[in-house]
């Protein structure tokens, strides 16, 4: 039950007749049982405050309720107990590095690309190795990591490699957390780099993000050289960003047209 309300406000029940102090007296009143109470008193009813009071510690106890189920639900990183894992990643752009254990049960649970590598009779599935291609290792390992944990240590090139795995292996909760990330690292220099970034990967949230960003400097677009790569790479995109743009500045001129009326 939400907390009452209560309101204080200007009232008066005395005649014109009476004194200054008792025409400046102030009542409270209550939103909810709308109960008066004279000015010497809290401003709130006896109820309203025993009320707030209950649901406040009520807040607290499904709180401290949710945070134990969170830690609950994180499992162990594989890389503490590989005794009990039933099978191995292997990271092909690390030709000479470790294996990464995992558990089938945990990558079909996070990853609908594992459940169907896995629950079928296929190459990865009968012998328990799964090679992941143009990965490095510490950038599958955290990806591995977070499949368990749902933590990951981010800069800039780790965001990108892990959006990229998430991407790929369909880990939305990850990619929404990698976007954020290069969201809040987003700036002037980035910006085009991020949003072909994005548009190659169908990041949508760190696209829109730094497609404002460069319409906000579009001034300087093209001393940019990131700009000048892109129209030799992808021309296309260089096309949707003068649309944009261009799109941009029709809705601006009708705004003020309409306001000139």
């Amino acid at each position: 039950m939400p907390p009452r309300r209560c309101t204080a406000y200007a009232g008066s029940d005395y005649d014109d007749d009476d004194d200054d102090d008792n025409l400046t007296a102030r009542i409270s009143r209550c939103l909810s049982c709308d109960e008066n109470y004279d000015p010497d008193e809290a401003g709130t009813c006896k109820e309203c405050y025993e009320e707030a009071n209950e649901t406040e510690e009520e807040l607290k106890r499904q709180i401290q309720d949710l945070k134990s189920k969170v830690s609950f639900l994180t499992l162990a990183s594989p890389l503490d107990s590989p005794s009990t894992t039933d099978l191995v990643l292997l990271p092909s752009a690390d030709a000479f590095s470790p294996s990464i254990p995992a558990h089938k049960a945990v990558l079909v649970s996070r990853s609908p690309v594992f459940r169907a590598m896995l629950e079928h009779d296929m190459d990865e599935s009968r012998s328990g190795t799964i090679k992941i291609a143009e990965v490095s290792y510490d950038a599958l390992r955290a990806f591995v990591n977070y499949l368990y944990t749902a933590e990951a240590f981010l800069d800039n090139q780790m965001a990108c490699n892990l959006l990229v795995l998430a991407e790929k292996y369909q880990v939305k909760h990850l990619k929404a957390y990698c976007e954020k990330y290069l969201i809040s690292k987003l700036n002037w220099e980035k910006a085009v780099v991020n949003f072909a970034f994005a548009h190659q990967h169908n990041a949508n949230q760190l696209q829109d993000a730094a497609l404002a960003v460069i319409m906000e400097n579009m001034d300087n677009l093209t001393k940019n050289e990131d700009y000048i790569e892109l129209v030799d790479s992808n021309p296309r995109l260089v096309v949707e960003i003068y649309e944009a743009y261009l799109g941009k500045q029709v809705n601006t001129a009708a705004a003020h047209c309409c306001v000139n009326i």
